[in-house]
């Protein structure tokens, strides 16, 4: 032991005595997402060899050592090393260990747990140590973002890393109820979120289209509630063990008293209006709601929620409390003379008298109530948490109320907007009107993936690799907010997550395979490469009605939420028009010239393959716009004016940025930018 000690302090003499720092800004040479607190290059690199060990001490649980263990195989398949270590344990005491984590306590897996780590790299020693082994999972994760590559083999740059989260509240929600998503899906993405730090999956388990829990004290509700697909108690009891080794949290929501179809399929006393009830197949705010003048609704949801608070450990419960329109309630009778009885004025005072009754049975079963933002109101207890949906001016008053919250509006990326506008999308700007005691009720936010549009083939990626600049805003400082570098180390931590089994990129090819009717997809994939689906929710009001069981295997759905192909083009378009000589031009040329022969061989696919004429006259208007591109690259580098007609090259803007397929060409405004350019020398 002394002799370890002895080890762990010299590493730590050689790296401060070191003044040889490497780099002013590391994040711009590293692949790190989220970006660390603090971090120092030094000179050296520790060379990974099969002869790697590693050791942990201290009280360090399962969760550790598996975690470890993980970690050990994720090095040797990025690294092909046949690293001499199977499962670490507590007996695991290599002689001499070049990788040493130490730990101080097991953590909880609740809300103000200790993430903190430091991580120190010599040329002969990697120290990884923690307050718990939460902050060492987070830690080990750093470490293996830390690995690179030269020609002599795998190293990890020598570095000094101390590092801790901005926010405790770092959420991914998922919903399961429009579109049920599989335990493996669930997994997966648990995966992904432990290996950009999020620590809470919000789990929205019940709404109109299904409700997807086992449930022993009203059993209806999943027998009749959910077509069949639903979580048993079981494979519940295994997702919370998954999440709670990656120290995650799990807050499960059943919304009430609104988005409540599926609950009264099962149990249509629970209504405000007289059945039957169907499940739910088309999507937007419906009118079923519970009813709060029935004592009957308070005690079935005293049983039920006392079920799911010994189901479900964590100190929160979301109860929704959403887009409630009101209408079962003003047309019910009875509702309306309790409101006389009770002086309640309006509805949403109506809510607060639900939403109150609801707190009672929560507190009783210890559990602290969470719910989105309309449900706010004076005299809660304070440790309740207002989730803010609908703008940051909610979160902010509620700080100023003494009341904490996390944000979502601007993290709903089922909006389908570009990872820069969810990463400057900060919880606390730099402008923020709260005070330095008021910001600290903001806890954080959560990444939203609504899944009216999403099936498990896109879940993933409609969630990655987005969510992971959203984690880096979460856990980073406000200070990193760099655009531009996110973007850099986004295409990475893209790539290193299908090592989880992530399908955001193998997806890809299968969905276009089936587009084409198993031909050659490279002609789709070139153009689908420059197409986003249509933004915030305008795909519910182009020609389509969709449900439940509608196909989402068209190209809107093959398609990704961002166009890296388009940006990088654009990018292309500013270095040219800065210099048409530049290094990249050349580049910026054949892309053009790709999609200008493009479309003829996309012809050929769409002929056999039906399912792709709703894009082929935005092919062809790539086409034209590409050969107007060339025209105009040309002219610019001969610095003369291009001999276009003004009108027609307006009229093919104007018609390629319509959608069709609810899909939006993403390279009209770059080309533009190009021939109004060349249009003006």
């Amino acid at each position: 032991m002394k002799m370890q000690k002895c080890r762990k302090i010299n590493l730590y003499l050689t790296i401060l005595c070191s003044v040889n720092f490497l780099f002013a800004s590391p994040q711009k040479t590293l692949n790190l997402m989220p970006v660390p607190q603090e971090i120092h290059l030094l000179e050296g690199r520790f060379r990974l060899d099969e002869t790697f060990t590693l050791k942990v001490t201290g009280p360090a649980g399962r969760r550790l050592y598996k975690a470890a263990t993980r970690a050990l195989r994720r090095l040797a398949g990025r690294t092909g090393l046949f690293l001499p270590q199977d499962f670490i344990t507590a007996a695991t005491q290599p002689e001499n260990p070049q990788l040493i984590i130490t730990v101080t306590r097991p953590g909880k897996i609740e809300l103000f747990e200790d993430e903190s780590y430091a991580l120190a790299v010599s040329d002969t020693l990697i120290s990884l140590s923690a307050p718990t082994d939460i902050g060492a999972l987070r830690g080990l994760e750093t470490l293996l973002q830390l690995l690179s590559v030269d020609k002599e083999g795998y190293y990890f740059p020598n570095c000094i890393i101390n590092d801790r989260p901005r926010f405790p509240w770092r959420g991914l929600l998922i919903d399961v109820s429009r579109h049920f998503m599989s335990v493996e899906v669930i997994k997966r993405n648990l995966d992904g979120m432990a290996a950009v730090k999020m620590n809470v999956l919000h789990w929205h388990l019940a709404d109109d289209q299904g409700f997807r829990v086992e449930c022993h004290t009203w059993p209806k509700l999943h027998e009749l509630g959910s077509d069949g697909f639903y979580y048993t108690q079981c494979q519940i009891k295994e997702i919370l063990d998954y999440a709670a080794e990656r120290g995650i949290r799990v807050v499960p929501e059943f919304d009430v008293p609104a988005h409540a179809t599926s609950w009264l399929v099962a149990y249509p006393e629970l209504a405000s209006a007289p059945g039957p009830y169907t499940i739910e197949r088309g999507w937007g705010i419906k009118d079923p709601t519970m009813n709060p003048a029935n004592e009957f609704t308070y005690e079935f949801l005293d049983k039920f929620f006392a079920e799911m608070a010994a189901l479900f450990p964590d100190d929160y419960m979301h109860i929704g409390g959403d887009e409630n329109n009101g209408k079962h309630w003003d047309a019910n009778p009875e509702i309306q003379q309790f409101m006389r009885n009770n002086n309640i004025p309006d509805n949403h005072m109506l809510q607060a008298h639900f939403n109150k009754r609801i707190l009672k049975i929560l507190t009783k079963y210890n559990k602290k109530m969470i719910g989105w933002d309309e449900i706010f109101q004076p005299g809660l207890p304070t440790d309740f948490v207002i989730h803010s949906w609908r703008g940051r001016q909610s979160l902010n008053e509620s700080a100023q109320k003494g009341y904490m919250g996390i944000l979502s509006n601007g993290y709903y990326i089922d909006l389908i907007q570009p990872a820069e506008y969810h990463y400057l999308n900060d919880p606390i700007p730099a402008d923020t009107p709260l005070s330095p005691d008021e910001q600290k009720r903001i806890l954080g936010g959560e990444a939203t993936s609504w899944s009216e549009l999403v099936t498990h083939e896109t879940v993933d990626s409609r969630i990655w690799p987005r969510t992971a600049a959203i984690a880096e805003r979460l856990w980073s400082s406000g200070s990193v907010n760099d655009v531009r570098d996110m973007y850099r180390r986004l295409e990475y931590t893209s790539f290193r997550l299908e090592e989880l089994g992530l399908l955001h990129i193998k997806n890809y090819d299968m969905m276009l395979r089936r587009l084409t009717n198993n031909h050659d997809i490279s002609p789709l994939k070139t153009f689908v490469n420059v197409v986003e689906p249509v933004k915030i929710y305008t795909r519910h009001r182009q020609g389509k009605t969709y449900t439940s069981y509608s196909p989402y295997t068209r190209v809107v759905d093959a398609a990704r939420p961002e166009s890296m192909t388009a940006r990088h083009f654009a990018d292309l378009v500013d270095a040219y028009l800065n210099d048409p000589k530049n290094p990249d031009a050349a580049e910026l040329i054949l892309q053009l010239s790709i999609w200008q022969k493009n479309h003829q061989q996309l012809l050929e696919i769409i002929n056999v393959s039906p399912i792709i004429q709703e894009i082929e006259t935005m092919s062809a208007d790539l086409q034209e716009l590409a050969e107007l591109g060339l025209d105009a690259a040309r002219a610019l580098a001969k610095n003369r004016p291009l001999k276009k007609r003004q009108l027609a090259a307006e009229q093919l803007f104007e018609r390629a940025k319509q959608p069709r397929g609810q899909v939006e060409l993403m390279v009209v405004a770059p080309i533009r930018k190009l021939v109004e350019a060349a249009s003006k020398q």
